[in-house]
């Protein structure tokens, strides 16, 4: 071969090496794809009432960055990966939902999932409390057709909250799990924070998926309003999980405390560990169910609690003010159909009150559609007469003929979208198109009410929530009826295992051994 050719062929390999290794130089590892979804409801299956789809107003693609502060524009964990929000929604607590509201809800999240395969990972952010007609376990379903869809590589992390329930299915299907650490959930957002920084950190450090996860059954069903982060023994028990987290071979460990008010096989106590070492995640695993296990019988109602008859004589009789009493068993905030007129009916002719006139009483709250359409016909300052309650929930007293003076009338709310403050006698009942929780200050001081200078207040929640709690100068929780009573030896349990904490007593102590979930592959 003539020495010009060997020479241009050296030339000519010479430059796409050179080129080559440029190329390999200058190339930058492409940015991780995270896919968002997730759609959560806290819903009693004691309750009548049924969830549709509408209730979860729910938000599409870009629109689901407003819901987490710490991935806006700016934020860093935003920059780290390519974002792909799909559907998120989050209902008010309340009744079973339709199948036809789940089937919608998931059915659009699929399709959008669809759209920019393959993921890198995928934050999944639930509740854990979802009931579902014609599903025992919706979380789990959910979680096994999302798989489908993105592959069994894509790292999925999953938030929930501390009153949701972890079946085995969901467990297996989840490569990342949390849930919050605090009741009243103060820090929800962090937790949600923390389930999408253990996911960035694990794809960016290539580390991938944890190789063990534990997970423990702790036969325990109780109420949020025994189990609060603010007292003993929640307090201690939830300490414990931190630094727990801290060995260099746990990712992270949760307690789950199930929710009571669903009658499902899924609904007990878990605690799950996730991590890369398998002692230390045996270890943090059976640690929390021991401790959980071992303080079941210290857990009591956050604040004094009685039967409904004792509940306005003591208020009455307190010389502290504003005196708060919660009126539990309707709370929507944990399920209840938020419409049972028992509570109010027996307020309106308690003796008590009646006896007192100077007392400002104030109630929150009772949905009742047909008055709200009369007080928008005649105005702030006008008479009114319609029946309110019980509507959805008519177990245990009917509707109430409610005739007053509106004192104030707000349109636009996103929950009650119409409220109005009705006075009867010394009484000011809070009337609303849809149910709503009051938990805030400006949800009264919006409607011309000032619960600091009320002498009573009666609210359809379980636990105070923090701003309340502050303002109150007295407070007992009432056991009334509803979907969510406080007293779980009233609810007729068919179908969760037994025995179960504190319905049943324990002839033996229970396993309290890891169960090891397969990472999926």
């Amino acid at each position: 071969m003539p020495k010009s050719v060997i020479y241009a062929l050296f030339l000519f390999f010479s430059s796409i090496c050179l080129f080559s290794s440029c190329q390999e130089k200058t190339q930058t590892p492409s940015t991780p794809k995270v896919a968002i979804a997730g759609f959560a409801i806290e819903s009693s299956t004691f309750s009548p009432a049924k969830t549709e789809e509408e209730a979860f107003h729910a938000s599409y693609k870009d629109g689901i960055f407003y819901q987490y502060p710490f991935l806006a524009k700016t934020a860093p964990l935003r920059q780290k990966v390519d974002w792909f929000p799909t559907v998120r929604g989050h209902a008010l607590p309340g009744g079973i939902v339709t199948k036809e509201a789940y089937e919608s809800l998931l059915g659009k999240t699929l399709k959008l999932l669809k759209e920019n395969l393959p993921y890198d990972g995928l934050f999944l952010d639930i509740h854990g409390a979802m009931s579902v007609e014609g599903l025992d376990d919706p979380e789990g379903d959910m979680i096994t057709r999302i798989r489908e869809v993105v592959g069994k590589e894509t790292i999925i992390s999953t938030s929930m909250d501390l009153h949701g329930n972890v079946s085995k299915r969901l467990a297996a299907a989840t490569d990342l799990m949390t849930c919050y650490r605090m009741a009243p959930h103060e820090d929800a957002m962090e937790s949600k924070k923390r389930a999408v920084t253990n996911l960035v950190d694990r794809i960016a450090s290539g580390k991938g998926k944890p190789k063990y996860k534990a997970w423990i059954k702790v036969p325990i069903l109780l109420p949020g309003e025994k189990t609060s982060t603010r007292v003993e023994p929640g307090k201690s028990l939830y300490a414990k999980v931190q630094p727990l987290t801290e060995q260099a071979g746990v990712i992270d460990a949760a307690i789950w405390m199930g929710y009571p008010w669903a009658d499902e096989p899924r609904n007990h106590g878990v605690v799950m560990a996730i991590g890369d070492d398998k002692t230390q995640v045996a270890d943090a695993a059976e640690t929390l169910a021991k401790a959980f296990w071992a303080a079941k019988d210290d857990f009591e109602f956050i604040a004094p609690t009685v039967d409904w008859v004792e509940s306005i004589p003591a208020a009455v009789k307190s010389d502290k003010r504003p005196f708060f009493i919660s009126d539990m068993g309707d709370n929507p905030t944990a399920g209840g159909a938020g419409d049972v007129s028992w509570t109010l009916t027996e307020i309106l002719k308690d003796k008590n009150l009646a006896a007192n006139p100077d007392l400002e009483v104030i109630y929150a709250s009772i949905p009742g559609p047909q008055l709200i359409a009369e007080a928008l016909k005649v105005g702030k300052g006008g008479q009114v007469s319609a029946p309110v309650g019980a509507a959805v929930d008519d177990r245990y007293a009917p509707p109430i003929q409610l005739t007053g003076t509106v004192e104030s009338i707000k349109e636009g709310d996103k929950n009650a979208e119409v409220e109005v403050v009705v006075k009867v006698n010394n009484i000011h009942v809070i009337v609303t198109k849809k149910r709503k929780p009051y938990h805030y200050e400006k949800d009264f001081t919006e409607l011309g009410l000032d619960i600091r200078t009320a002498d009573i207040v009666f609210v359809k929640i379980g636990y105070l929530v923090p701003e309340l709690y502050d303002i109150q100068k007295g407070w007992l929780m009432a056991l009334t009826p509803g979907g969510v009573d406080q007293d779980l030896h009233r609810l007729d349990y068919k179908r969760i295992q037994r025995p179960m904490f504190p319905v049943d007593a324990f002839s033996a102590e229970p396993d309290l051994g890891v169960k090891w979930m397969s990472v999926v592959e």
